[in-house]
């Protein structure tokens, strides 16, 4: 995979997270930033064998920018030293689920399933539906091509909320408040496979992010308020 440019670049801001730095380094900036793009366009086509709903997707609606909102952060360094991307019909909205990718020196990794803690009757409705269609639920999670790559992370309560059964052999998963899945990658993984070793990664997750996108079918994301 051709991301060596991005590598040296975010390596680079690492040690050098400063305005004034990337100021005098802009042309290595935006040839990081296309090589990247080159990177999620080759790999929309790649996903959109197995998802065609992606297939029209451009890779610069989808990608996050390296600009941080340090307001209420103490790490006040104006950047992310990663390029991220979210390969969604929604584009970089949290809904519905898509293959999310992350690329940094540090921890790359690819991510799919759903991340909204912030919409509690999001996280309501994909309780609900695992336990409608429980058998579903527990026959994607445990295959083994899913098992044996992933396991469920996400936002937990501490303990199973009111209104649901805590003797329920799926009871761990309603005390989550999201539902996400990654697959760390090393920086030697993505130079030396080919692209397809990602593409492979997220068509298994796409059962996954098909069982919450149903359960998410008529959910709706709030306006953001001006």
């Amino acid at each position: 995979m051709e991301l060596q440019k991005t590598f040296i670049f975010l390596k680079d801001l690492e040690k050098n997270n400063s305005l004034e730095w990337m100021k005098s380094h802009r042309e290595q900036y935006l040839e990081a930033k296309n090589e990247f793009a080159l990177f999620i366009q080759d790999l929309i086509h790649q996903i959109a064998k197995f998802d065609p709903s992606v297939a029209c997707l451009r890779a610069e609606d989808l990608t996050y920018r390296l600009n941080k909102d340090t307001r209420f952060s103490k790490n006040k360094t104006p950047y992310h030293t990663a390029f991220r991307a979210h390969i969604s019909t929604a584009g970089k909205k949290p809904i519905p689920a898509g293959y999310y990718i992350c690329i940094s020196p540090s921890a790359s990794f690819l991510g799919g399933g759903v991340f909204a803690t912030q919409f509690p009757q999001a996280t309501t409705l994909v309780r609900d539906y695992i336990l409608q269609n429980a058998e579903e639920f527990q026959r994607i999670i445990n295959t083994h091509e899913f098992a044996a790559n992933f396991s469920i992370e996400g936002d937990k309560l501490k303990n199973v909320p009111r209104g649901y059964d805590k003797e329920h052999p799926l009871s761990e998963y309603m005390k989550h408040k999201s539902w996400d899945i990654e697959y760390h990658v090393s920086y030697q993984q993505l130079l030396e496979n080919d692209i397809s070793f990602i593409a492979q990664k997220f068509q298994l997750m796409k059962p996954f992010n098909d069982f919450l996108n149903e359960a998410l079918k008529e959910f709706t994301l709030p306006r953001p308020q001006r």
